[in-house]
This record gives C-alpha cells, sequence and structure tokens, in this order.
C-alpha cells in the first residue's frame, strides 16, 4: 500500500531534537518493512519550504534557503514526488464545495484530492482529525503513534 506523507510527518522528522521525532522514525520504518510504499507531493515541499524558512518567532524553523534546500533533498530522496496532474485541480474544487471547506483546511482538501487523483487511500499524519470528514471519500487517516 502507498502512504501519502503529510508535510507535520515530514517537520518533525527532520528536527531531531522534537520529542515526536523518534517515533516518526520508527513509524516510517515499520511501514517501510511491512512493505508499504511512502510517498510525498510538490505540496508537501512548498509546506515544508514555508514551515522551515519562516522565522522561529513566527512558528518557523528559522533556517536559511541553502539549509532547507539541503532537507529537502534528503526528503526528496527518502520518498518518491507524487506528480501534479490536471485532475488534482477538478477533484480538489469538488472537494471543498462538497465539505463546505474554508480557510486554511483547503490545503488538506488538496491533498485529498491527490490522494484521490492518484488512486491512494491512506495518509500518515498527526492531524487525524483533520481528515475524518473525507472518510466517505475512502481516505484513512493514520497517526504514526498507533502504530
Amino acid at each position: 500500500m502507498v502512504y501519502l506523507v503529510d508535510t507535520n510527518i515530514l517537520l518533525r522528522l527532520v528536527d531531531r531534537t522534537h520529542p515526536l521525532h523518534p517515533i516518526i522514525r520508527t513509524a516510517i520504518r515499520k511501514l517501510q518493512r511491512d512493505g508499504h510504499t511512502l510517498q510525498i507531493t510538490p505540496q508537501n515541499c512548498i509546506e515544508f519550504w514555508n514551515v522551515a524558512t519562516r522565522p522561529a518567532i513566527k512558528n518557523g524553523f528559522g533556517l536559511t534557503p541553502k539549509e532547507v534546500g539541503r532537507l529537502l533533498r534528503l526528503i526528496e530522496r527518502l520518498f518518491p514526488l507524487l506528480p501534479d496532474t490536471p485532475i488534482i485541480y477538478p477533484e480538489w474544487r469538488k472537494l471543498v464545495v462538497a465539505f463546505s471547506v474554508s480557510g486554511v483546511q483547503v490545503h488538506d482538501a488538496r491533498l485529498v484530492a491527490i490522494i484521490k487523483a492518484n488512486g491512494l487511500t491512506h495518509i500518515l499524519t498527526f492531524n487525524t482529525k483533520d481528515f475524518i470528514r473525507y472518510a466517505s471519500e475512502g481516505i484513512v487517516a493514520v497517526d504514526p503513534t498507533t502504530l
């Protein structure tokens, strides 16, 4: 099975001081050992860059673009990149209308659209509650602490 890896997982994976870092490493290893594939999207990379380069006083990592570029190359080596395709936008639009999505939640709806466009069902995330509304679409949000 293929899992989409949410950005919140990637951010904690590269932060070795974060208390959830060991949990994420263990979950990723377990999934891979069990034969699952973990993938990311261009959207994850964009969100990662945003948080990693944002100043720490604004809830970011405060890293330089050069540092983040190095981390992103590592992430891209660890997790294959799902392509953006023309199918994603109409799927996203359908989802935001059907589920009355607003505000920052539009980004999660786009991840769901990417999942659906690629024939996937699972996302590895700490924000499982944000994806509950999409269960009727066949989306399964998996918290790494449960693995």
